[in-house]
This record gives structure tokens, C-alpha cells and sequence, in this order.
């Protein structure tokens, strides 16, 4: 590996690493930032976060951590501003980047790391006005989106698949999350293989662990022999909460005992197409006859997340599309085991029969039989649990910013061998 950069810069435009991840736009891509920008930071690199700004009260400029500073853009109205807007106040957010950059000395960013398409357009800007490599993270690709939509959601627009292939198109690097992801980069997209590598995520193992159930439980108010089917995630159609409940319906109309000791737990706030039905979800419960089961809870952070996932017989990630699935690590790093679709990363992120399932559908059916073979049977979950754990630790956050900061010094040697042989 070549030597490391002094600074970078990150590029997230539609939301912060500072933001609480289960709600609006914040995810698993705001966790992806501010854990590689962290760690980063610890190996002796300066990290610079570029986001637009939602709130006329944050700092210009916020320390996240030691060694790594979010700079908050105005661009555009603070609040309001809802994600397919965002594209006209692309110019307003790159003048202020590059504003912020011409205090410098030149040369003072030394690479470029933008986080979804709009950073990307973004990115690509500052690259050719600096004279830097930049790196791309897709995190979730238009047309695969589109080919997977749920039942009342928007497609993505034109505009964001034109952004995206141009982003594909001028990226010294793009790193995908998993081999499958690298393929519909190159076949969806006609990106380059050479410069398309393979980074899978990481998960804080030191955060996310396995602990006492039982407090866990009690935390929340959760009965010791409950079996308890968990959510974790924005609330809006891609994510699919609404097939965990016609699940569990299901489950309790095949055993109306089960009524006594099932608990469903769905944490996050609306989001995306979600925002335009906030109590959507609260309906259908209703429409099911299961409201005396379903909790529902704002996004938790800090040790709060950690005793959802211990609380938990199954996490449950339906989606209809997922780059990877944080969640899915998360809650198997804490030992429990999960069941989940069968599609995009989290093929990867779950260890069909050995860390969870991987269910390949969305029908109720198959979501009440998957999630009965886990939680309605102790001995199999037991096993389940432990795979769980051990998968999980095969991940790190570390190994993550490991593999980029290789991507980074082969793209910073491919891009200085080209600008002295004068080719763009």
C-alpha cells in the first residue's frame, strides 16, 4: 500500500453523519461515514465531512469526533427540502465546497470520497478544480431500485439515473459493497472493472455484542418468555416493515394462543415515500386486527439500539432492495439471528442457515414460516445465534477502512501517473 493521505474529503450531501440513523434520510450510509471517518481519523488522517445544512441552528463547522470536522453548507431552505429537490441546489452546495477548499493552500484536500449520486456530482467537480482522484460510493443504484419496486412507491427519476452513469463515468474509483453490486455496476452501468473494487461494510463489534437478555427486555419493558419479532429501519415501502406484520398475522392465525406471548417491535420514523402516510403502518396493524401486539418506537441510538437487538427472538429486514444491511450485522454482532430477503447485499450480510434466513420473496407465507423456524424453535435459535455472532465478527469497520484506504492510494497512483503522461 502507498503512503496515506494527509486529508479527506467526504462528501454527503443529502444527510449527515451526524444525524440519527432510522429516520428522514438518515440510514445505514450516515453510519458508513461517520464509522470510516472515525476510524480514519484514528490511523492519523484529517477527515472533512461536507453536508447540506437542515437547520438554521447547527455550526458551521462541528467536530465529530478528534481529527474529524463536519462542515454543515447552506444550500437551499433549511427544512422542507425533500431528496428529489435536491438536485437544484447542487450548484449552491459545490460553491460553497470549493469556497471552503480556496482558503486553503492549493492542494490541501488530497483525495476525494464522495458518498451517493448527488455527493458524486459533487465530487466530480471538485476533482477537476483540485486535481485530485475521487472515489465513488453508489450505496443504492437507481435501476436496480427500479427493477425492485414495492407496492406504492415512486420510481426513481431520469434525473438520477443520468447523474448516476455520469458519476460512474468520471469516478477514478467506485467501490461496491459486495460482488453483486459490482456486477450491476458494470452491467447496469458500463463502469470500468479495473477501476470498480469490492469493499464489504463493517460493524462496531465493540459496540455491538452479545449482553443480558433479560435486562435487555426489561429496558423496554419486554416479558422474559415473550417472543418478540423485531424492525429496525425507516419507515417507507423499500423497507417493507408492512410484510413483517402481515407475517405475524399470519402467524397468530395459524395459532391464536401465540396471541399471549407475541410481540412485534418496530423502531424508526417515517421516511422517503413513507413521509406522504406517516401512520401507515399504525393503519394496516389496525386493518390485521394485531394492534395489541405491535410496539412501535422512535430510532434509538447509543446503548438503547444495542438492547433492541439483545431483546430480540428475530430481527426481521424485509426489503425489497438493500446495497447491504447494516442491520442485519448489527443485530447478528448482538446474537441474535435474522431473517431477511433474499436480495441485494444481504445475501452477504446474513449466512442462509447459519446466521439467520434469507427468505426468497415477500409473501406472508413464506415470511410466517421462516420466522416460526427461529423464534417458535428455542433450539434452532440457539444455534442460529451463535452462528450469528461468528459471522459477524468476520466484518469490522477497521478491515473496511482498510480495504479503502488501499483503494485510495491505487487510485491517488493511477491518477498522478495520468495527469504526467497529460492524459485526462
Amino acid at each position: 500500500m502507498g503512503s496515506l493521505p494527509r486529508r479527506v474529503c467526504l462528501l454527503s450531501v443529502h444527510t449527515s453523519p451526524l444525524e440519527q440513523p432510522g429516520t428522514g434520510d438518515a440510514g445505514g450510509m450516515n453510519v458508513y461515514v461517520a464509522e470510516t471517518a472515525r476510524r480514519m481519523a484514528e490511523r492519523g488522517i484529517a477527515v472533512e465531512v461536507f453536508t447540506r445544512a437542515t437547520s438554521s441552528e447547527l455550526a458551521p463547522v462541528v467536530e465529530m469526533a478528534p481529527g474529524v470536522r463536519v462542515r454543515n453548507v447552506a444550500a437551499g431552505p433549511y427544512e422542507g427540502l425533500a431528496k428529489n429537490d435536491l438536485p437544484s441546489q447542487l450548484c449552491a452546495f459545490t460553491a460553497g465546497v470549493l469556497r471552503t477548499e480556496a482558503r486553503h493552500e492549493p492542494g490541501y484536500f488530497d483525495l476525494i470520497h464522495s458518498h451517493y449520486w448527488l455527493s458524486g456530482q459533487v465530487g466530480w467537480l471538485a476533482r477537476d478544480r483540485w486535481g485530485v482522484p475521487l472515489v465513488h460510493t453508489a450505496h443504492t443504484l437507481a435501476r436496480v431500485k427500479n427493477a425492485a419496486l414495492a407496492d406504492g412507491d415512486e420510481p426513481e427519476p431520469m434525473v438520477r439515473v443520468i447523474g448516476e452513469d455520469q458519476v460512474v463515468a468520471e469516478a477514478d474509483r467506485l467501490v461496491a459493497n459486495t460482488a453483486e453490486e459490482y456486477r450491476e455496476l458494470v452491467e447496469l452501468y458500463s463502469a470500468d472493472p479495473r477501476r470498480t473494487v469490492t469493499v464489504p461494510p463493517g460493524v462496531d463489534l465493540e459496540r455491538f455484542c452479545t449482553g443480558d437478555r433479560a435486562a435487555a427486555r426489561a429496558a423496554f419493558d419486554l416479558p422474559l418468555d415473550a417472543v418478540v419479532l423485531t424492525f429496525v429501519g425507516r419507515i417507507q415501502p423499500l423497507k417493507a416493515p408492512d410484510v413483517l406484520l402481515r407475517a405475524a398475522a399470519e402467524l397468530l392465525e395459524r395459532d391464536p394462543a401465540l396471541r399471549e406471548r407475541l410481540i412485534v417491535v418496530v423502531v424508526g420514523g417515517p421516511s422517503g415515500s413513507g413521509l406522504a402516510e406517516p401512520k401507515a403502518l399504525q393503519e394496516l396493524a389496525q386493518t390485521l386486527g394485531i394492534t395489541d401486539i405491535v410496539r412501535f418506537l422512535p430510532p434509538q441510538g447509543g446503548s438503547a439500539l444495542v438492547d433492541v437487538y439483545r431483546a430480540a427472538d428475530v430481527v426481521a429486514v424485509p426489503s425489497h432492495n438493500e446495497s447491504f444491511g447494516l442491520v442485519a450485522l448489527e443485530a447478528q454482532a448482538c446474537g441474535t439471528p435474522v431473517v431477511a430477503a433474499a436480495v441485494g447485499g444481504l445475501p452477504v450480510a446474513v449466512a442462509d442457515g447459519v446466521s439467520g434466513l434469507l427468505v426468497p420473496g415477500h409473501r406472508s407465507e413464506q415470511w410466517a414460516d421462516a420466522l416460526a423456524a427461529v423464534a417458535l424453535a428455542p433450539e434452532r435459535r440457539a444455534q442460529l445465534s451463535l452462528g450469528a455472532v461468528k459471522h459477524a465478527n468476520s466484518f469490522s469497520w477497521d478491515r473496511t477502512v482498510d480495504r479503502l484506504l488501499d483503494t485510495y492510494a491505487d487510485a491517488a497512483a493511477e491518477f498522478r501517473a495520468r495527469q504526467s503522461e497529460g492524459v485526462s
